[in-house]
């Protein structure tokens, strides 16, 4: 259904959009400290109240994509349950990055809702 799908939605957002999305939500949840995958992707669920679900297919995918952009790096350790895991920190470039997404992000959401006649600050 694309890279963070939306549930209950009919017609999902094009994949340029939700890979853009997707890669901005993982930084952000990147923010706080090194994480795997499984964190990330129950941190993305969990906070978003269960509307957005992150697909280890698509998941992953952007993890390696981040990584090559240098927005992330990795190092193996052991997960919570002593299982080896692969886990994914923010770089210098990637608070860049993500700050600048989340300028972009906020701009077109504030154009969207302008569109639809939603009073500014909603």
């Amino acid at each position: 259904m694309g890279d963070a799908a939306i549930l209950n939605e009919r017609n999902p957002p094009s994949a340029e959009m939700v890979q853009g999305t997707l890669d901005m939500l993982i930084l952000r949840t990147l923010i706080t400290g090194p994480a795997h995958g499984h964190t990330i992707a129950h941190v993305i669920e969990h906070t978003s109240e269960h509307v957005l679900e992150v697909e280890q297919g698509s998941l992953y995918p952007a993890l390696h994509r981040l990584e090559a952009q240098g927005w992330v790096t990795s190092y193996w350790g052991s997960s919570e349950n002593n299982r080896k895991a692969k886990f994914y920190r923010l770089t210098v470039a990637g608070k860049k990055q993500l700050t600048a997404e989340t300028n972009r992000w906020r701009t077109v959401v504030a154009a969207i809702a302008r569109i639809l006649g939603e009073p500014a600050g909603q």
